[in-house]
């Protein structure tokens, strides 16, 4: 199996919008939507695992692309020339590119000259340079070939038909773009400008990458000409050429529109759709940055499938729901402009896409709905009880697009980092890794995003991360509580399992909502780090009840609030004798409690041993005379006792 580079992709062909988290409870076994999604996923995944990288290419730096294609939708057929401008990596006698043999090369020249070339078995087109490219040194050359362009990507270059109509679009993910163009495609070489030019009949519309330059007819063809000026690898370059309607939705916030490529039929539902698009720009620009490819433009041109495809600044698109739209939108952000650096962090973009989603929810919907996200998302999250986010075995695709890991636990990760850490620093923190030139328009790993939250915050988050990202399952809590009458003291003691034995204990803060007798109510927020830990809080009402989490804030299951009992009652009730004591000591129970635990130590508080759940008699005759002190831990609450060893 291929080990990955430095880097990899964005996880681009996402049917997500078919999905509303805020008005449907997500199960992986039981939404057949989710499943044909993931299922996609996987189809492009297992393509992506088994590709190895052309090793005869990884001696140049592609800088430029000048893209010539003249294409009609009712053929299968493309013709073209393609202009490459590549910086040598070593002394280069040869050049290679990608091409399927089903394309003919007719040509190869350089500042006009021809130069000898052999296409091979392996979809590859070997060119001899004139002389050696010496290293460092910038140089061009010219491709042209035409042909019956291969699918072999999801679609790579498809003829089709809308309503009778003809519609000619390609789909690269994930490695189809050698299907219809001669091209490099490493994932880790990013192209720096492209210019596209698109010769077709009159009577079509084409649409790209990039800000329209300029439509020029010549006889009774339509050159189009798009441009595009940040870095962007081969399988996201895309066309698709049909009888569109073309439409903007103006970001009055900005200096550019939503352009909109619809097919004429469905113009009306269309135009519903992507009128918040304009909304979630700004939104997304609010909370993050400005959109990242804000001099050329955000797009939509309709295709032949059901979901999208985010091809930089013109996403492909088979529907127009907003959470399709939302989601799909993310990540220009989450994805494009910084990509996951590897498998293992893929919920670095689909994590994130997932939680933008859920961002336009909060915003668009109300509080109401983003807590019903919320527990929906949990629902599926702890309907098993293992999984860890990071993905540790990179060559089992079913893992890498597992909904409930990548997409939903990743997308909770990031709600409870803003839980825990705080609006401003959480959103501060986002920015941030957003900026790092370092990332920008490149590759991220999950250190990055994690040293930018540690930063900002000032916090370590080495604890958070190990348990809630590279961890498995999720924890359950117990929440005992006690209110004294006289100074109105609330006492709670909180305990937890742990659905899975990787993590032995949760650190998270647990929101803890309190009810009075007289409809009062006030959150209290316990910094919870280890079992059996006493919190003591002044409420200034009589209690009802307590509910733990109840805005959904952390993936938690079954947990269970306990009314107590103060500590004199509880230590009352359960007794330690005889005392003095010599070799056997009693425990007598009489309280509702359960005791977890009891820990010995000597009076310099070093700890002795310590038995969970023990019985009612311990045998303490290898303890060395004198006083010890004894913690105490039950259900309801924790308190020591001394006892003599004679």
């Amino acid at each position: 199996m291929y080990s990955l580079k430095k880097t990899f992709f964005t996880l681009n062909l996402l049917f997500f919008s078919l999905i509303n988290f805020a008005q449907n409870v997500i199960n992986d076994s039981a939404d057949p939507v989710l499943e044909r999604i993931v299922s996609s996923e996987k189809n492009a995944g297992a393509k992506k695992l088994a590709y190895k990288a052309n090793q005869n290419t990884q001696n140049y730096d592609l800088k430029y692309h000048r893209l010539e294609w003249s294409v009609d939708p009712t053929k299968s057929y493309i013709s073209g020339n393609v202009t490459s401008y590549f910086v040598a990596l070593n002394n280069l006698s040869k050049v290679v590119f990608e091409v399927s043999n089903n394309l003919k090369i007719t040509a190869v020249k350089q500042r006009g000259t021809a130069l000898s070339f052999t296409q091979n078995s392996n979809d590859e087109v070997v060119i001899t340079l004139p002389k050696t490219q010496s290293s460092g040194v910038l140089d061009s050359l010219t491709v042209s070939y035409n042909g019956n362009p291969v699918s072999s990507g999801f679609g790579s270059f498809e003829i089709s038909k809308h309503s009778g109509v003809p519609v000619l679009w390609t789909l690269s993910e994930p490695y189809g773009a050698k299907g219809w163009w001669p091209c490099k495609q490493d994932l880790t070489d990013k192209i720096d400008s492209i210019d596209v030019f698109i010769t077709h009949p009159k009577k079509y519309k084409a649409a790209s990458n990039g800000l329209l330059i300029s439509e020029t007819s010549v006889g009774n063809n339509i050159i189009t000409h798009w441009k595009h000026k940040y870095p962007i690898p081969a399988y996201l370059i895309a066309i698709a050429v049909t009888n569109y309607t073309v439409y903007t939705d103006p970001v009055t916030s900005s200096n550019f529109d939503v352009v909109n490529y619809v097919y004429p039929e469905h113009l009306n539902i269309a135009k519903a759709g992507t009128k918040e698009t304009p909304a979630i720009i700004d939104l997304y620009s609010k909370l993050f940055e400005t959109y990242p490819y804000a001099k050329e433009k955000y797009g939509h041109a309709e295709f032949g499938w059901g979901g999208g495809m985010e091809h930089t600044t013109m996403t492909f698109m088979g529907g127009w729901t907003r959470g399709l739209i939302a989601h799909e939108l993310a990540h220009q952000w989450f994805g494009d402009k910084v990509t996951c650096g590897s498998w293992q962090d893929i919920w670095l973009n689909e994590g994130f896409a997932t939680y933008l989603n859920a961002l336009t929810i909060e915003n668009f919907d109300g509080k109401e709905a983003f807590k019903n996200w919320r527990n929906s998302v949990i629902n599926q999250i702890t309907n098993q009880s293992g999984g860890s986010t990071y993905v540790v075995d990179t060559t089992d695709v079913n893992r890498i697009f597992d909904s409930r890991l990548s997409y939903s636990k990743g997308a909770m990760i990031l709600h409870m980092l803003r839980y825990k850490l705080g609006e401003d620093v959480f959103f501060t923190s986002l920015k941030n890794y957003l900026a790092d030139p370092k990332l920008a328009y490149g590759y991220a790993k999950t250190a990055d995003l994690k040293k930018h939250l540690e930063d900002v915050s000032g916090l370590d988050l080495n604890e958070f991360f190990n348990d809630w990202l590279y961890g498995e399952g999720y924890p359950s809590y117990e929440v005992s509580w006690y209110q004294n009458t006289n100074n109105h003291i609330v006492t709670f003691t909180v305990n937890q399992t742990q659905s899975h034995s990787s993590v032995s204990f949760f650190e998270m803060p647990l929101p803890v909502l309190v009810k009075g007798v007289n409809g009062e109510s006030d959150t209290v927020r316990l910094e919870v780090s280890e079992n059996g830990q006493v919190f003591n809080t002044n409420i200034p009402y009589d209690i009802s009840s307590i509910e733990i989490d109840p805005e959904h804030q952390i993936i938690s299951r079954n947990n269970k609030a306990v009314l107590g009992v103060d500590s004199v009652t509880l230590k009352n009730e359960i007794t330690l004798y005889p005392n003095p004591a010599k070799n056997v000591l009693n425990i007598k129970n009489t309280s509702t409690a359960t005791v977890n635990r009891i820990t010995f130590y000597d009076l310099v508080g070093k700890k002795e041993f310590q038995i969970d759940y023990p019985p009612s008699k311990i045998g303490i005759y290898k303890m060395p005379v004198g006083v010890h002190m004894i913690k105490v831990e039950t259900s309801l609450g924790t308190f020591f006792k001394t006892i003599i060893k004679k």
